[in-house]
């Protein structure tokens, strides 16, 4: 059997992943990126507190008022683990209090685009989803 170099152990390995497998590391990524905090975070960090223009590095405080009803435990929990999953930066200033700012990672930004996208869709199809729980469940009641 030929000696595989890391990168070439790394493109095999890449090549096997499928995310139906439940023994598949993609499955906890999909399960990390798909949380409602993480995408809301990375939409916020990806366009800034409006949501539009250039990726924007924002502060603690910026993200916390940006995001209703996030608690702050909740809050420092997911940035850390978006930061060591390499899709955000967290960079400190040692000023008095010390500045923090999150930014994304190119890692990041190259997730941006799908994540506005989910964003975007349940805002664009809410009401039809509403209007379709409300028929199911008054046919659930008329059924019973």
């Amino acid at each position: 059997m030929p000696t595989m170099t890391a990168a070439e152990r790394r493109a095999e390995s890449k090549a096997q992943y499928n995310a139906f497998l439940a023994v598949c590391p993609s499955q906890k990524l999909l399960d990390r990126i798909s949380d409602k905090w993480v995408t809301l975070i990375l939409t916020a960090l990806g366009s800034g507190p409006e949501c539009v223009g250039d990726p924007a590095p924002m502060r603690y405080s910026e993200l916390a008022r940006t995001l209703a009803g996030v608690s702050p435990k909740m809050l420092t929990q997911t940035l850390r683990s978006l930061e060591n999953d390499g899709l955000l930066t967290r960079t400190a200033e040692p000023t008095v209090p010390v500045t923090v700012t999150y930014e994304l990672t190119h890692l990041g930004l190259s997730l941006q685009d799908t994540i506005r996208g989910l964003k975007r869709w349940a805002e664009e199809h809410m009401d039809e989803v509403i209007s379709n729980r409300e028929a199911h469940t008054a046919t659930e009641h008329v059924e019973r």
